[in-house]
């Protein structure tokens, strides 16, 4: 099947999601996805379903309980379904911070003075200070550091600062600020022939769609699930031969019972359930836009990325094309979006008026969006960038439209 001769529906696409029918919201053009994405009608029945009735202590025998439970397990089975891996290695946290915090602290352990931990300069504060924080068992902390001339993380500069004493490699697969896809797979490869492990970070991927963790060989690998479309909570994933082998950061307990081990406290129950409606709108957006057939769940999931992933290109590209165009707005990163090499995460900045007065501009012309450093800021001082006026980001997923974009070229032409 010919993937390019599908077009994303949008009209359906937008019907899923009651925010887009909301009297606060149905005025906006939202351009704050890398922040938050909305939720489609399925989350919200899942989690009122849970509130009514299942809030109560899960894994009982009583139905209430028992439905919990279930739901609580088929939630996590599903998600690891659908980035292919066991619901052994999936662990739901209440965010990527918390969740790295937790990982780097069951990872110092296995670490010896004068060990090397590399870092990036272009990735989210959440993916660099966990690993920072390993200098206080000895680790010697070394930084990629971006082109600044590009923004780009180049594969030659990782390779100079890999050793036979490197240990572990924290790395953004998608600028939340460049926007640029970095080549994870290849790089596991690299970090792995120095029997080191590669924590990547799938924050501003993973939205655009979800990733085969098999396949880029990752050991760790982390989103934000309130970026793609679900409630405040965030995945992490682990090999299951590492996680096994990880100490125990929770109860005493539990010691013996991964991946809880690297949960302390559990999940959040009902927003846990709640992940079951993300599972139900990609499987009806599947149906609506495919013939109905026996695939498994991931190959449903290439499909879906691959017909989002030409939406994304095709109502990007426009923005990119207008920002080049301007003398006094600044593009960072690539400016074309063509074989998935960005996403439709586009930050800009002005020579003329600060960043805060082209957001407030922007936003008073009904264009949701925001400036600030979005906790990259090591990002922006690299690139010579105000960390504390930062950037406009305009972000982009599969629920925005044409209309949104010609709205927002429409209002800088004004400017």
């Amino acid at each position: 099947m010919e993937l390019e001769n599908i077009k994303l529906d949008i009209n359906f696409v937008r019907s899923q999601f009651p925010a887009f029918e909301d009297s606060l919201c149905k005025n906006w053009s939202f351009f704050e996805n890398a922040g938050g994405s909305y939720v489609p009608q399925q989350v919200v029945d899942r989690l009122n379903k849970f509130m009514i009735s299942n809030k109560v202590q899960p894994y009982a025998e009583y139905p209430m309980s028992k439905i919990a439970g279930i739901n609580m397990d088929k939630a996590t089975e599903l998600f690891a379904n659908m980035i292919n891996a066991s619901s052994k290695e999936i662990i739901i946290g209440g965010s990527t911070s918390i969740n790295l915090y937790v990982l780097s602290n069951a990872l110092k352990y296995s670490l010896q003075p004068g060990d090397e931990v590399i870092v990036t300069n272009q990735d989210h504060e959440a993916n660099i200070s966990p690993w920072r924080r390993l200098s206080e068992v000895g680790a010697i902390i070394k930084e990629w550091k971006m082109n600044p001339g590009t923004a780009e993380l180049e594969i030659e500069t990782l390779e100079k600062l890999l050793s036979d004493k490197t240990k572990i490699v924290a790395v953004t697969h998608c600028s939340n600020i460049v926007g640029s896809i970095n080549d994870l797979k290849k790089i596991s490869k690299l970090v792995h022939e120095k029997n080191a492990i590669i924590i990547g970070d799938g924050v501003s991927y993973a939205p655009h769609g979800f990733p085969n963790v098999k396949e880029l060989d990752v050991d760790f690998y982390t989103f934000s699930l309130y970026k793609t479309y679900g409630p405040h909570l965030g995945l992490l994933y682990g090999k299951e031969e590492i996680l096994k082998e990880l100490p125990n950061q929770n109860h005493e307990f539990l010691k013996d019972s991964y991946p809880y081990t690297i949960n302390p406290g559990g999940p959040n129950h009902e927003e846990l359930s709640s992940l079951i409606g993300i599972y139900e709108y990609f499987n009806e957006f599947y149906n609506h836009h495919f013939t109905a057939d026996n695939l498994e769940l991931r190959e449903k999931i290439e499909r879906i990325n691959e017909i989002i992933s030409l939406h994304e290109e095709k109502i990007a590209n426009p923005l990119l094309d207008y920002l080049n165009s301007r003398n006094d707005l600044i593009l960072i990163g690539q400016k074309k979006i063509k074989n998935k090499n960005r996403a439709p995460t586009i930050s800009f900045y002005s020579d003329k008026i600060s960043s805060k007065d082209l957001s407030n501009y922007l936003t008073k012309n009904g264009i949701a969006t925001r400036n600030d450093n979005f906790y990259a800021w090591r990002c922006l001082k690299a690139l010579g960038i105000n960390t504390e006026d930062g950037v406009v980001r305009t972000s982009m997923v599969h629920y925005n439209s044409e209309i949104d974009v010609t709205k927002l070229i429409q209002v800088l032409k004004k400017l």
